[in-house]
């Protein structure tokens, strides 16, 4: 019997090399805004992001991959070296819930299959969809009135909008079927009402709630790791 668990366990090593067409795992790190409130480093993560990720390695130099990653996002005027913002003195918070679909490619082979140890530099774009807070979640008033620098409560209002992802990363194995990677991606979004700047985009119309640049639109951007177990059988690598 224990011969038999022994040769059970030699195989499952084997198989586990050699069959490893699709990796699933997850992605965690920090998020940081880029836009018209608070800090304008591009590389500032200061709230946390975390998500899952699906990879399917249809060559040693591609991959298809899909993500889901769930991040907080806050800016304050206060954190930026930028002194008119700091007079101005705004804040807000926000949160994404974005999903993503694309190519990733390796700069180097990336034989998932070969058994040794492997790394590589790598490239990830796509289109990306998010769901975000329209409402803005400002903690400053921007002349609306209030009197006491705050703006009036308002409810939720989730708008979903589309991101092009511009991925960084380097990626190595750890184990036969178990790979880290350390990638920083800027997503460049199709609105610029993240941190509630251009309010003239929302049902109520009201121009004297813009600020900033509003020929700009917000970014956002993920710096983390993933990790990721793989699984699958031997694929016939073809020209496609």
């Amino acid at each position: 019997m224990k011969y038999f668990a022994t040769a059970f366990l030699i195989l499952l090593t084997v198989l586990s090399v050699q069959s490893q067409t699709y990796e699933v795992g997850v992605m965690i790190g920090g998020a940081n805004y880029i836009g018209d409130i608070g800090n304008t480093s591009y590389i500032n993560p200061n709230e946390l992001a975390l998500g899952g990720i699906v990879k399917w390695n249809r060559s040693p130099r591609h991959s298809f991959r899909a993500s889901f990653l769930y991040a907080k996002l806050e800016g304050s005027d206060s954190k930026s070296n930028n002194s008119r913002r700091q007079q101005r003195d705004y804040s807000f918070e926000n949160s994404i819930k974005e999903v993503s679909i694309g190519l990733e490619y390796t700069f180097w082979d990336y034989n998932v299959h070969s058994g040794g140890a492997i790394s590589t530099p790598y490239l990830y774009t796509g289109l990306t969809t998010f769901i975000y807070d329209d409402s803005g979640q400002l903690d400053k008033g921007f002349g609306l009135g209030m009197g006491d620098g705050t703006t009036p409560k308002e409810s939720v209002q989730n708008q979903i909008t589309f991101a092009i992802p511009m991925v960084l990363g380097y990626k190595a194995r750890l184990t036969p079927n178990a790979f880290m990677g350390f990638e920083i991606g800027a997503r460049y979004t199709f609105t610029d009402n993240l941190d509630g700047s251009n309010r003239a985009t929302r049902k109520n119309k009201n121009p004297t709630g813009q600020f900033g640049n509003i020929n700009n639109n917000d970014w956002y951007v993920f710096t983390g790791i993933t990790l990721t177990f793989a699984f699958g059988r031997l694929p016939c690598y073809c020209d496609f």
